[in-house]
């Protein structure tokens, strides 16, 4: 999800970026009217556009980040959280939605209060809202607010702009961009649109307005008055002293040439490039957890706990487990156990091998490998079979394995963590073996274990031998030797 917002925002980015640097010194109004409505909804649609021919262009590689490899089991297993993590980014995007809402609706609630409270002139076409002892001058929809206060010899001429306003329904392109600044309140690209499309409905009721009377005059009338102005957002207002210069800028301009239009070709190959963006990207790894995924992790935490309870109230089976780990045995019977658990922790685990260099960025968006053909595959295993490649590099790694080593080299007791990365290319071979661990002798046994796992059967995508990437996050446990002692 976050992935596909940063690709609307920087689709809008570039979009409002096309539209500044070459369309928006021209006079061709209602096409940039039109440009600016449809370019942040086209940016909502993009990202969601896969054009199979631009993927084949590329060649892919797949990144896969297999269950953690841990040692000392009973110290994991006392870790287990009884509590519910909360999202707090998902927390945080709500309270974002409720305010803009509250907001949004304070404001029209402050519009209806006018409505009610004011004198209506029903008119042909719209109703005239009169406000008592003010200045004001604005629109809504076919609602046309002016204060008492405004000079009877320039109420036609503003009541003539805002009409230009209701008749081209400008009010519902500002709802619309309150409506997206509600969903999306964290995006400031939404402002900036909301601004330049306001700006652009002044210099069409502008160019329409001036026409019933001398340019200059009219001009002179923005020049010479000063009236109050709501803070709503999504009213158009006769006055807006932010906008003004630029309004008499734009009227007393040359109309554009009609040559200056082939501009909007440059739309083409900005969404050629989008579209190629959008569709070389491989879909995400991580998927959204259904209802049924939620209730077996519930019932895999409940398992957990009640593994807690017979290792604490059973010292038969704490003794068993002490003995399974110095053979160099555990991991192996406890992975299943494990897999589940450990899941919740890749996600997080994902970010620190970008942090740490083992894999990119680029590289960590482009996970896929729930969506890849076929798996590469373990000597011993069946072909494409996953879990068993899982389990399989997992007991090479505990047979082969020091773990003696780390007791000796004076570390602190606690959790240490590794982070591995490697390649199975093309031809079967594991290559690009990389480690990051808290002391160089721990890397250097890391990569010699992990350079010493057999050729492999390689992975297949679209009937094409692939690369694939793994990397896994191994836990040791350095243990408090005073203790012992």
């Amino acid at each position: 999800m976050i992935n596909y917002i940063i690709q609307v925002i920087l689709f809008q980015i570039l979009f409002l970026a096309v539209y500044d640097f070459f369309l928006s010194k021209e006079t061709f109004f209602i096409k940039n009217r039109w440009y600016l409505l449809s370019t942040p909804i086209v940016s909502f649609l993009l990202p969601l556009v896969k054009i199979p021919t631009f993927q084949k262009v590329v060649s892919q590689e797949y990144v896969v980040y297999l269950p953690e490899i841990v040692l000392s089991p009973e110290k994991v297993i006392q870790e287990t959280s009884w509590y519910p993590s909360i999202n707090y980014i998902d927390v945080l995007f709500s309270l974002g939605v409720v305010f803009f809402a509250l907001l949004f609706i304070t404001k029209l609630v402050k519009i209806i209060l006018l409505i009610r409270s004011c004198k209506l002139d029903k008119k042909d076409g719209y109703t005239l809202v009169l406000i008592p002892n003010q200045t004001k001058a604005f629109s809504f929809f076919n609602y046309i607010f002016l204060g008492n206060n405004i000079p009877k010899s320039q109420k036609e001429q503003i009541i003539a702009h805002e009409l230009v306003h209701s008749k081209q329904k400008h009010s519902l392109d500002l709802l619309l961009f309150e409506f997206l600044k509600i969903v999306m309140w964290f995006n400031p690209m939404i402002f900036i649109y909301q601004k330049r499309i306001t700006l652009i409905h002044e210099y069409i009721s502008d160019e329409v307005a001036a026409k019933s009377a001398p340019k200059e005059n009219y001009i002179n009338q923005l020049l010479s008055n000063f009236f109050q102005v709501e803070n709503i957002a999504f009213i158009n207002q006769f006055y807006k002293q932010t906008f003004i210069k630029k309004r008499i800028i734009m009227m007393t301009k040359n109309k554009s040439k009609k040559m200056n239009q082939l501009k909007y070709l440059l739309l083409i190959p900005v969404l050629g490039i989008m579209l190629f963006y959008t569709s070389c990207a491989n879909k995400q790894e991580s998927k959204e957890i259904s209802a049924s995924e939620k209730l077996l992790i519930q019932n895999q935490k409940i398992k957990e706990i009640e593994l807690q309870n017979i290792i604490l109230e059973n010292k038969l089976l704490k003794d068993s487990i002490k003995k399974l780990k110095k053979e160099k045995f555990y991991v192996e019977k406890l992975s299943d156990y494990m897999k589940k658990k450990l899941f919740e922790e890749q996600k997080s685990n994902s970010k620190a091998f970008e942090d740490l260099g083992i894999v990119t960025k680029e590289e960590r968006k482009e996970v896929s490998f729930m969506t890849i053909d076929k798996a590469p595959t373990f000597p011993s295993c069946d072909s494409g079979d996953k879990d068993c490649f899982h389990k399989m590099v997992q007991k090479h790694f505990v047979r082969n394995f020091d773990a003696e080593m780390p007791k000796k080299l004076g570390l602190s007791p606690g959790r240490k963590k590794v982070f591995i990365g490697f390649k199975v290319d093309y031809n079967g071979n594991v290559t690009d073996v990389v480690a990051r661990a808290p002391h160089p002798k721990i890397k250097d046994e890391v990569i010699r274990v992990m350079n010493a796992l057999p050729r492999m059967i390689p992975g297949e995508q679209d009937g094409k031998k692939v690369n694939v990437k793994y990397s896994i996050p191994f836990t040791l446990f350095v243990e408090d030797n005073t203790k012992n002692e």
